[in-house]
C-alpha cells in the first residue's frame, strides 16, 4: 500500500510534525535539513515521473509513457550522511525511462543550487545549507561563494516580483492583510503588508509583499499606490480586516470599488462580546445576516438581531451593526464568489505558512532578510494555489458591477463621464485615476 502514496507525501508530513515539535533540538535541526532535502528531491523526481507517464499519482488512463511501478530508493551525500528518498519507477513505455533529474545530481552543482535555493525559501539558514552541501569528508558540493550566493538570488527575485508590471492582471477582487514580524532585535514588530487578488479569469494571483513601520493610513495608502503606479486599476471589491488605517487606505486609494470587512475577523470580535450558552443562537441569526440573499434581506435581518439582543447585549451589537454595509459588499456580487471574498483567510493560510518558516530561523532580523523569507514561503505557496471557474453569465455580472460603481462614484462625486473614460466589457477593473 505505502508504494501507491508518494513518498514526497510521506515526508512532507514528518517536516510539517518536525516543524510543529522539535525546533530547538540539535538533533531536531540535523533532521530537519534531512528532511528538507528529501523533500525537494522527491517532489522533483514524481514530477519527471509524472511528465513521463502523462498523468498524476490516482489518475487512470494508457500512456505510451508507459506506468509507474513501485519505488526505489536513492542516495544523496550531505554534512549529515547520507539522505535516502523515494525514486518513483516507470516502466512499460516506448522508450525506457531515464531520470535526468539524477543524473544532475550526481555531477552538476546548478541543481544543487536549485534545492539550496528552496532549501532557503523553507526557512533554512545560509550555514544549514552550507552543511547539508557537504560529503561525509567535510568537502563542500557548493562552492562557498555559491552558498552566499544563495540569499542574493532569492533577493533578487523579491525584487523582481516588487517591481513587476501588473497591468497585464485585470484584478475582479483585491484582498490585503498584514503580519506583525520582529524586523528588528529588541524592538516591537512591525507589519509587513501582503496583497493578493482574483483575476476577471479566475486566476489567483500574489500581487505585492512589502515591511512597514506602521499599519497606518500612510503606510498603507503607499502601498496601494505603488501597485497602482505598476498598473493596477480599481477591483470591484477589496477586502481587509477592520484596522483604521487599512479601512481609510482602500477608501482613498481605491474609490470606485466596494470594501468588504473580513467576515472572520468580524465574527471572531463578536464572539468575545456574548456568552457561550448565548453564542450559538446568535451566531446563526449573525451569519443570516451576513449571507443572506440580498441586502435588503440583510438589513432586515439585521434590524431583528437588533430588536432582540440589544437590550442585553449592547456591545455585541454595536459591534455587528459597526461598518454593517462593509460586511454585506459581497452580497453584490455573482452568487458562486461571495465565499471567497467575504473573508482574507486564504492570507491568513498564508502567513501561518510563512510564520512556521521564520521561527526555524528565529535570529532572521532585518527588513531584507524577513522580507526574503516571506517571499520565498508565500510565493512557492501561491504557485500551488487553485483558479475558480468563472462562466460568461458571471463576467457579464462583473462588468454590469464594473458600470454600477462607476456610474455611483461619478454621481457622488459630480463627475460627467466620457466616452474616453467608458469601461469596456473587456475590464473589469477600472484603470480612471481620481
Amino acid at each position: 500500500m505505502s508504494k501507491r502514496i508518494p513518498g514526497s507525501m510521506m515526508t512532507r508530513q514528518q517536516l510539517s510534525d518536525l516543524i510543529e515539535g522539535r525546533l530547538s533540538s540539535l538533533a531536531g535541526r540535523a533532521e530537519l535539513v534531512n528532511l528538507a532535502t528529501r523533500l525537494i528531491v522527491e517532489e522533483a523526481l514524481e514530477g519527471e515521473a509524472a511528465d513521463a507517464v502523462g498523468r498524476d499519482y490516482y489518475q487512470h488512463g494508457r500512456s505510451d509513457g508507459g506506468y509507474r511501478n513501485g519505488n526505489r530508493t536513492g542516495r544523496l551525500k550531505t554534512a549529515e550522511g547520507l539522505i535516502e528518498y523515494t525514486v518513483p519507477q516507470v516502466t512499460g513505455g516506448v522508450d525506457p525511462f531515464h531520470s535526468e533529474i539524477r543524473d544532475h545530481l550526481k555531477g552538476h552543482t546548478a541543481a544543487l543550487e536549485d534545492l539550496a535555493v528552496e532549501m532557503l525559501a523553507r526557512g533554512l539558514s545560509v550555514r544549514d545549507i552550507e552543511d547539508a552541501f557537504k560529503d561525509e569528508t567535510g568537502r563542500l558540493l557548493l562552492s562557498r561563494t555559491a552558498v552566499s550566493e544563495i540569499g542574493e538570488r532569492l533577493w533578487s527575485d523579491y525584487q523582481e516580483f516588487a517591481s513587476r508590471d501588473l497591468a497585464e492582471y485585470d484584478i475582479a477582487y483585491l484582498f490585503v492583510d498584514g503580519i506583525a514580524e520582529r524586523i528588528r532585535p529588541g524592538q516591537r514588530r512591525e507589519p509587513v503588508l501582503a496583497a493578493w487578488g482574483f483575476t476577471i479569469e479566475g486566476r489567483k494571483v500574489l500581487l505585492h509583499l512589502m515591511a512597514g513601520s506602521k499599519e497606518d493610513h500612510e503606510t498603507v495608502s503607499s502601498f496601494f499606490q505603488d501597485m497602482r503606479s505598476r498598473g493596477l486599476g480599481d477591483p470591484l471589491l477589496v477586502a481587509s480586516d477592520g484596522a483604521p488605517g487599512i479601512i481609510k487606505a482602500i477608501d482613498g486609494c481605491f474609490p470606485r470599488s466596494l470594501r468588504q470587512r473580513c467576515l472572520a475577523h468580524r465574527m471572531r470580535n463578536l464572539s468575545a462580546k456574548v456568552p457561550e450558552d448565548v453564542w450559538p443562537d446568535f451566531k446563526a441569526r449573525v451569519t443570516a445576516s451576513y449571507q443572506a440573499p440580498s441586502r435588503a434581506i440583510a438589513r432586515d435581518l439585521a434590524t431583528g438581531i437588533h430588536a432582540d439582543y440589544g437590550t442585553d447585549y449592547p456591545s455585541a451589537v454595536t459591534c455587528f451593526e459597526d461598518d454593517f454595509e462593509a460586511c454585506i459588499a459581497h452580497l453584490r456580487l455573482p452568487i458562486t464568489h461571495r465565499r471567497a471574498t467575504r473573508t482574507t483567510n486564504l492570507l491568513e493560510r498564508l502567513f501561518v505558512e510563512e510564520r512556521r518558516r521564520l521561527k526555524i530561523i528565529p535570529n532572521a532580523f532585518g527588513e531584507k532578510a524577513v522580507l526574503k523569507l516571506m517571499f520565498g514561503a508565500m510565493i512557492r505557496a501561491s504557485e500551488r494555489w487553485r483558479a475558480i471557474k468563472v462562466s460568461d453569465f458571471e463576467r457579464r455580472q462583473m462588468t454590469a458591477l464594473r458600470d454600477e460603481l462607476d456610474q455611483e462614484y461619478e454621481a457622488e462625486t459630480g463627475l460627467v463621464k466620457t466616452a474616453s473614460t467608458k469601461v469596456t466589457s473587456e475590464k473589469v477593473s477600472s484603470k480612471n485615476r481620481t
